[in-house]
C-alpha cells in the first residue's frame, strides 16, 4: 500500500491519528480517575473512548493510504462496528448518572445489542450510513437533556461540562454530516475533517466533566 494523494484524504488520515491518540489518552487518564471513588463508572467511559480510539485510528488507515476496494470495504467493517459500540456504551454512561450509580442490569446488554444491531443494518443494506447518523443523534440529544437536567439541578458535578461536550459532539456530528464543508487553512479539509477537529474538541471537555465527578473535583 502506498500513501494516498488526495490533500483532503491526507488531511482526514492526520487528524484521524491525533483523534484516535488523544482517545486512548483520554480512555487511559479516565480509568486512572475511576479508581479514586468510580471504578464502574470510569470502565464505562474508558471503554467509549477505547472504542473511539479504535475506530479513528482504523479510519486513518482507511483514509490514508491506497488499497483494494474490498480490502478498503473491510476495514470499514470493525470501524463502523466500533462506532455503534461507542455510541452504546456513551448512553449508559448517561444512565448511570441518570440514575445515580443504580444501573439497571438490562441496560448494558439491551444498549450494546442496539449498537450492534444498527451496525448490522448498514452491512445488509449498504450507503444508508444515515440510519446510524440518525442513532447517534438520538443518543446526543437524550444525553444533553440529560446533563443540563443534572446541571440545572446540581445533582452532578461536571454536568454542565458534560452538556457542553455532548453539543460539541453533536456540531461534528452535523458537520460531519454535511458533504459540502471544505476549508483551507494551511491544508485543505472537508467535512471529515473537520468533523475530527471539532470532535477532538468535545473529547477534552466531555473528560474534563467527568474528571471533577470522578475525582470529586470542584
Amino acid at each position: 500500500m502506498t500513501f494516498i494523494d488526495v490533500p483532503t484524504e491526507q488531511t482526514t488520515a492526520a487528524t484521524d491519528v491525533v483523534l484516535s491518540v488523544i482517545a486512548m489518552i483520554v480512555s487511559f487518564l479516565t480509568i486512572q480517575a475511576g479508581r479514586i471513588n468510580n471504578i464502574k463508572k470510569g470502565r464505562i467511559w474508558a471503554w467509549a473512548f477505547g472504542l473511539l480510539a479504535f475506530a479513528a485510528f482504523t479510519g486513518a488507515v482507511a483514509h490514508g493510504f491506497h488499497m483494494p476496494a474490498k480490502l478498503n470495504y473491510i476495514l470499514w467493517q470493525p470501524l463502523n462496528l466500533a462506532l455503534g459500540l461507542t455510541v452504546s456504551l456513551f448512553v449508559v454512561g448517561v444512565v448511570y448518572d441518570l440514575t445515580r450509580g443504580v444501573l439497571p442490569k438490562i441496560t448494558l446488554p439491551l444498549l450494546l445489542t442496539i449498537g450492534t444491531l444498527f451496525y448490522v443494518i448498514t452491512l445488509v443494506f449498504p450507503g444508508i450510513f444515515l440510519v446510524f447518523i440518525l442513532y447517534e443523534a438520538a443518543a446526543m440529544l437524550f444525553s444533553l437533556v440529560v446533563y443540563i437536567v443534572l446541571s440545572t439541578r446540581h445533582r452532578l458535578q461536571g454536568a454542565s461540562l458534560m452538556a457542553a461536550g455532548i453539543l460539541i459532539t453533536m456540531i461534528a456530528a452535523a458537520v460531519q454530516a454535511s458533504e459540502a464543508i471544505h476549508v483551507h487553512c494551511i491544508w485543505e479539509f472537508d467535512h471529515n475533517g473537520v468533523f475530527h477537529l471539532i470532535q477532538i474538541v468535545g473529547i477534552l471537555v466531555l473528560y474534563a466533566g467527568l474528571r471533577l465527578d470522578l475525582r470529586g473535583e470542584r
